[in-house]
Formats: structure tokens, sequence, C-alpha cells
């Protein structure tokens, strides 16, 4: 499906819906490996915090006036590599789920994380969230091997220069 929105940088002022977002999409999608999640008053401050700190891009994606999903990238944090950016988090409204929001998303963050220079990014995802193992996988990214959290986490390599471009 073709996503019929727009995306754009997010602001401190989307933070409340981000976490929102952020709360409902992990407690739909793998609150069952990973616990669930219960919103707090201090998410949105974090988040806020999170959208507006230098060390990662944000985008919302906004359909209908209203927030539907949003995306961070960021230099990898684990393991640390120079030529090795992060998908830091995507998420999408579960009631968006499946209409092109996620990979309009996925667009916007592996175009800038190519744009920042980084020949190869990495995504940690629950162990056994088959329905995140198909998203990865349809937009390019493949399991590595990696493991942490005492297993509870793996992880995603996505290759952002091609072969003529190396």
């Amino acid at each position: 499906m073709s996503f019929g929105g727009q995306i754009r940088p997010a602001a401190a002022s989307d933070a409340a819906e981000v976490a929102r977002i952020y709360v409902v999409s992990w407690n739909e999608g793998f609150g069952h490996l990973m616990g669930n999640r219960e919103p707090s008053s201090a998410d949105a401050e974090r988040w806020a915090g999170e959208i507006t700190s230098t060390r990662a891009r944000w985008w919302v994606a906004e359909t209908d006036h209203r927030l539907a999903g949003f995306a961070g990238i960021c230099p990898s944090r684990d393991p640390i590599a120079a030529r090795l950016g992060e998908l830091d988090t995507i998420a999408v409204d579960p009631r968006d789920w499946r209409t092109g929001v996620g990979r309009a998303l996925m667009t916007v963050a592996l175009t800038a994380l190519r744009s920042t220079g980084y020949t190869e990014a990495i995504v940690w995802t629950p162990a056994s969230y088959q329905r995140g193992y198909g998203f990865y996988q349809a937009t390019g990214w493949l399991p590595d091997g990696g493991r942490r959290d005492g297993g509870r986490q793996v992880s995603f390599r996505h290759p952002l220069t091609t072969a003529a471009s190396r």
C-alpha cells in the first residue's frame, strides 16, 4: 500500500504522541515477548529529549491530521563502529499497520543514513518477533546473528552502498 500522508522532521511538540505510539505499538507488536509497557507521565519528557538531542535524527508520519508513526537514526551504539549507522526506533500506531506508513518511514531513515555517510546500518529487535522480521526483511534488512540482552534481542543489517559505489 502507498502511504498518502507526509513525513516531516519530528519536533519536541510531537513528544506526547510519539510516546503514546511507542507504548501502543510495543504492547501490540511484541509485548507478549518483552513484557507490556505502561504509559508514564515521564514518557513525553523523555521523548522530547530524544527528539531534540543532537545524537539522533527523528521523523514523524502524519496522516489525516494526526501522527501515525515515527522513526529515528543515530550512530551505532552496539557495536560502536564509525561507518555503521543505526535505525534507533521505528514505530507505527497499530491502527496504521499495513498502510505504507512503516515503509515510508523506513525509506526516509535509510536515505538519511546513506546521506550521512554510513556504509551499513544495524537495527535491534526482539527475538522471535516474526512480524518485525518480515517487515525488516521486506525492506532489505538481513539477520546477522547478533544477540544481546541475554538473547532477547537480535540484530539485522542493511547495506547502504551498492557494489558500484564502493
